[in-house]
């Protein structure tokens, strides 16, 4: 049976649902669990360049805008940590800043030993899913490590 969990999180309210059910599913096996934020380094630049509007990054925007995405990856941490620590599963958090997500997501499974990723799906489908891409898709291209992907409840139902 699983022994280690990696649970990737971004904050969203899809990733906080999966960190309650990874929590929960870690609990009911007695498994102990990773939380994983990859802190995508290219995120500022891209938010800068909306609508075709370059902006200039100076220094000290740059700086702030790691120090943000740092404060960010903190929160969503320790929020995940709250819910683990509380159903009394044991838990780790790592950030990881990387540029692909994936990437991040396989190394850190591979390094902290996890053996099973236990990771949500945005459900995207046609167009949106082929442009958008899938860091679940990528990941469970990439990886020798099962995948066990959390569907939120309102796409399960098929209501995306």
């Amino acid at each position: 049976m699983y022994r280690h969990l990696l649970v990737p999180t971004d904050g969203s309210n899809l990733s906080r649902e999966t960190v309650q059910e990874a929590v929960a599913f870690a609990r009911a096996i007695r498994a102990r669990i990773t939380i994983l934020h990859a802190q995508q380094l290219q995120l500022a630049v891209n938010e800068l360049l909306l609508e075709g509007q370059a902006a200039a990054l100076t220094p000290a925007l740059d700086q702030r805008l790691q120090e943000a995405s740092q404060a960010h990856a903190e929160t969503v941490l320790a929020e995940a940590r709250e819910v683990a620590e509380s159903a009394g599963v044991s838990c780790d958090t790592i950030t990881f800043p990387t540029a692909v997500v994936s990437e991040a997501i396989i190394e850190t499974a591979d390094r902290q030993g996890c053996d099973l990723i236990f990771m949500a799906s945005h459900g995207r489908r046609g167009l949106a899913g082929l442009v958008l891409g899938s860091e679940t898709q990528r990941v469970l291209c990439h990886t020798e490590i099962p995948v066990l992907v959390h569907r939120h409840r309102s796409l399960a139902k098929g209501d995306a």
